[in-house]
């Protein structure tokens, strides 16, 4: 019998999605969900993480039965050796993909520092001097531009393999530190790690379950305290420092007279100079020209995150959104540098007048139209590509145009530096108000979406439960535009709120959940655990914090969710990672890490018994540090 078709509510909780699904439907363009829904079933091996490609003698597939014959592999890997070499690679291509944005930012302000570029500056002086000193390096009486040399030869060193430690673990309070010494996972040096993974997972190598699983902690924290950090500090030196400020979310934000660009990926680089571009006049006026009220410039994942953060930029949606962005027909041109960008966006767009434009070396589509940006040419290219938009802008067919919603607003822009700055340039504020319960925890929400999950079902519910029990949350990533949305990114979304966090948020003129940035921005969460764990004297174990993922996806968010553990934060998850074929990978995983490093994942579907237990995590927590419910 053939399976019902899912109704576009059973995918989705947004109206502006339920339209779009609908419209995407009537004219026969496929979404994430329609192929989902045929590759399900999903291959029982791969779903439990027992099956094995890393050689030629395979691939080899391994059964979890006792009496089977196929325990083991040709090689004679049993089904813990296979599951944690997976999972070890999956850690080490998402410690890739976040630490190599990184590496992009010291690039740039590399070529700042040679004169290489007149299309980017230095935006904060002060920042750099300040991480500058952070890192060792001497500031006093030097130009700034000699600084700025030495901060991109440092940062370039956390990279390499001859260190013993990277430069940002001067951040983490010092018992931390003891512990990732004692257990021999301190992070050396990013590609070194990564490297080391690949090689570790190799046939013939590391072919201990636990070990493997170890250096994945290890692997994971060299991107967040030094890739992912990198790219967090460098892109606030040379665009700017978030501070809070209004802006708008939805597809609404997409504007029926105006040419309208959205930009999309992970990295700055190419975003801020599309907007750059898009502000020029010349270009305003020949949009005008063709017949268009203006140029709008939108965000999707994380790109937009980072324009939103530093240019109050609107966001049109989160991941299960950018097919859907196109599917309205009026939008122009699709910019993309790399990550969570799915393929079939450059199909959608074909079936509209979008172009769809690559920007990077390193991330290209087949079929879509390709400008290469780099430091010296970002201007010149991001002009063109702006003229190419407004091309397409007059071959629009405006009978073909639904714009689903009103956007709604939102509030954004909480860097580390813009919540010390709401504190009164202290943490003391926001500590009394934990030792007083009003604020009884903190928990970060970060990542993706999922076609698994009825779309920021979990994102928003889980917020939701966490904000009525006084539980402080910050988001990041594709979590930002859900929160926005629900509203709960405006001071108004105190009355969703416990009595306590009310009393707090509503004093400071803020929302009860905070806008951190993108998911490489994640390292802010850190940093600012490692601030308020080095004001207690304590380790970041001991703080009443959590963290979740409820619809992740990514590779990067399991390298996030693994240093998030690694550092010493219970993480949720509200899918399992492919572990679930080893008994002894699961266990560590979900209750032997708590021994080694403090901290263990926990997987839960339904965000109500989520919040339960990340509640009653914090409540421990309070606890330890002797402080009252």
């Amino acid at each position: 019998m053939a399976k019902e078709p899912k109704r576009p509510e059973d995918l989705s909780i947004w109206e502006d999605a339920h339209a779009m699904i609908r419209k995407a439907k009537a004219e026969g363009i496929e979404t994430a969900w329609d192929r989902l829904e045929r590759q399900t079933p999903h291959c029982k091996f791969c779903e439990l993480g027992t099956t094995c490609r890393n050689c030629i003698m395979g691939p080899c597939r391994i059964s979890t039965k006792p009496d089977s014959k196929m325990n083991l592999g040709v090689c004679g890997a049993d089904a813990d050796v296979v599951v944690a070499r997976n999972f070890g690679r999956f850690i080490a291509g998402g410690s890739a993909g976040h630490s190599d944005h990184g590496r992009d930012l010291i690039e740039v302000l590399d070529a700042i520092v040679q004169g290489d570029t007149e299309h980017y500056h230095i935006s904060e002086p002060e920042k750099l001097t300040r991480i500058a000193a952070e890192v060792g390096i001497a500031t006093e009486g030097r130009e700034l531009n000699e600084i700025a040399s030495d901060l991109v030869d440092e940062c370039y060193k956390d990279f390499g393999s001859r260190r013993s430690s990277l430069a940002f673990l001067s951040r983490v309070p010092e018992q931390r530190r003891v512990l990732w010494d004692r257990v021999g996972i301190t992070p050396r040096g990013v590609d070194r790690e990564i490297a080391e993974m690949m090689h570790r997972t190799h046939m013939g190598c590391d072919n201990d379950a636990p070990n493997t699983l170890l250096h994945s902690a290890r692997c994971a924290l060299s991107d967040g305290w030094g890739g992912s950090m990198i790219g967090t500090e460098l892109s606030d030196v040379i665009f700017g420092t978030p501070t809070p400020s209004r802006s708008v979310s939805n597809l609404g934000v997409i504007k029926e007279d105006k040419v309208n660009i959205l930009v999309h990926g992970h990295n700055p680089v190419v975003s801020e100079m599309i907007l750059a571009a898009a502000r020029i006049p010349e270009l305003v006026e020949k949009a005008k020209a063709a017949g268009a009220a203006g140029i709008n410039v939108a965000g999707l994942c994380c790109t937009g995150n980072e324009l939103l953060m530093r240019q109050g930029i609107p966001m049109a949606g989160n991941h299960l959104m950018t097919e859907l962005a196109i599917v309205t027909g009026a939008v122009e041109s699709v910019v993309v540098d790399y990550q969570c960008i799915m393929p079939s966006m450059v199909t959608v767009a074909q079936c509209y007048h979008t172009r769809f434009i690559t920007t990077a070396e390193k991330a290209k589509f087949t079929g879509a139209m390709h400008f290469e940006v780099h430091p010296h040419n970002a201007l010149e290219q991001a002009t063109a590509i702006v003229e190419e938009s407004i091309k397409a802008y007059t071959e629009r067919d405006k009978g073909r145009v639904e714009i689903p919603a009103e956007p709604v607003e939102i509030m954004t822009g909480f860097s580390n530096e813009a919540i010390l700055s709401a504190l009164g340039g202290t943490l003391t504020p926001l500590i009394d108000a934990i030792k007083a319960g009003k604020i009884r925890g903190i928990v970060g929400i970060v990542g993706c979406n999922n076609p698994k999950v009825k779309q920021d079902s979990a994102n928003v519910g889980l917020a939701k439960e966490l904000l009525k029990r006084d539980i402080l949350v910050l988001v990041t990533g594709c979590v930002t535009t859900a929160a926005g949305k629900a509203g709960l990114l405006v001071p108004e979304g105190i009355e969703m709120a416990g009595e306590g966090l009310k009393e707090v948020c509503g004093a400071l003129g803020i929302p009860p959940v905070l806008h951190l940035g993108s998911c490489v921005d994640n390292s802010r969460i850190m940093h600012l655990c490692g601030l308020v764990a080095k004001e207690l004297g304590v380790d970041i174990s001991d703080l009443p914090v959590g963290a979740s993922s409820p619809e992740w996806y990514s590779e990067k968010a399991a390298a996030i969710g693994m240093y998030a553990v690694a550092s010493g934060v219970m993480t949720h998850l509200g899918l399992p990672p492919n572990i679930l074929g080893s008994e002894t990978v699961t266990n560590i995983a979900l209750e032997g890490l708590e021994d080694i490093v403090g901290a263990h994942f926990v997987v839960e579907g339904d965000y109500v018994k989520a919040a339960e237990l990340l509640d009653a995590r914090i409540r421990m927590k309070r606890v330890g540090l002797g402080l009252s419910e």
